[in-house]
């Protein structure tokens, strides 16, 4: 068996054993080994601007909407009646009644239900329609070419 070789030189490079026909013996050569370095950098390169050009414009538009009533029909109810305390408001129905009292002197004080005032609320909806203005504001968008820029790949969009 022959003895082991080191097929490394002292700074990496690769030693491949060679034989001295001549010689009669091994010799050994030195193969340098090369090895690339890249380096990665970026930088920025105008292609193109873009310009947007802003325009307002009043348009006009019916607002729709629904309106809710609520108005209270008065009816005044004469009573002319004698009573011993105010009577309290009360609730009939959906009709409200507000006792109205007057105190009178005599010799003798007595209280008088001069009459009652009815309220009956009463509900509507009205679908009502305002025309109104308003104003929109769109965008234009525009891309300009830089100076000495190549256009961008067909097919692509602006």
């Amino acid at each position: 068996m022959s003895p082991e070789r080191n097929t490394r030189g002292s700074h990496g490079d690769a030693v491949a054993p060679l034989d001295d026909i001549a010689a009669g013996g091994v010799t050994e050569q030195v193969v340098p080994l090369a090895e690339e370095i890249l380096h990665v950098s970026k930088r920025t390169v105008e292609t193109g601007r873009v310009r947007i050009s802003l325009s307002t414009e009043t348009v006009e538009d019916v607002l729709r909407a629904t309106l809710r009533t609520r108005r209270a029909e008065v009816e005044r109810v004469q009573i002319d009646r004698e009573v011993s305390e105010p009577p309290q408001t009360r609730q009939e129905g959906d009709v409200l009644v507000v006792p109205v009292v007057e105190e009178i002197l005599v010799v003798e004080r007595r209280l008088v239900l001069r009459e009652e005032i009815r309220l009956r609320f009463v509900e509507g909806e009205e679908a009502v329609e305002w025309s109104v203005e308003r104003r929109v504001q769109r965008a234009a968008v525009d891309r300009v070419p830089a100076a000495g820029a190549t256009p961008p790949s067909a097919g692509l969009d602006n």
